[in-house]
């Protein structure tokens, strides 16, 4: 899936209240990398979390989220951190969506993914060599192993987003209108 360029925005809320939102204490977020929302298609706020252990403490009080993203207040968020469970991975993430959505979490997002490779781009490694791929794990909280391939890309001083990954059958629904 191909996204479109990247956006950033500063977050200029609470980092406390933000922390509060999800279940963790503002020492949690990380000190050196900045709150920001992310757009590759849909907006996101990107939340650096220091330690892979904080994300079993998360519990996401979604009905707060309007208030403390007073830029954009219909954004899902999405923190993340540089640990993983899988060796294998470059991240790990939850995402928990807008009150305006309909659902909680998800279980694997692939637009959030996508915009994480931007971030990973424009604000942890700067001058990493590109194209790079990295794998996003996801969902492993709510018992699942998700995964996503960002594959990120500069072209003419832009960069260029795009994933892959697999699909995975659950279950069939049949649905009478």
């Amino acid at each position: 899936m191909q996204y479109a360029t990247p956006q950033f925005v500063a977050f200029n809320g609470s980092r406390s209240k933000l922390a509060q939102s999800i279940g963790l204490t503002e020492e949690a977020i990380h000190p050196e990398l900045p709150i920001v929302y992310g757009s590759t298609g849909i907006w996101t706020l990107l939340i650096p979390i220091k330690n892979l252990t904080d994300f079993d403490k998360m519990m996401p009080q979604t009905a707060d989220f309007p208030t403390i993203l007073e830029e954009m207040p219909k954004a899902s968020l999405h923190p993340f951190c540089l640990e993983a469970f899988d060796k294998n991975a470059d991240m790990h993430a939850r995402h928990f969506s807008s009150p305006y959505s309909g659902t909680i979490e998800d279980i694997a997002t692939g637009t959030a993914s996508g915009v994480m490779g931007a971030y990973f781009a424009e604000y942890i490694q700067r001058q990493a060599q590109l194209p790079k791929t990295l794998i996003v794990e996801q969902g492993q909280e709510l018992g699942k192993d998700g995964r996503v391939h960002v594959h990120v890309k500069s072209e003419k001083g832009k960069l260029n987003i795009s994933i892959t990954g697999t699909a995975v059958h659950v279950k069939e629904l049949k649905i009478r209108i």
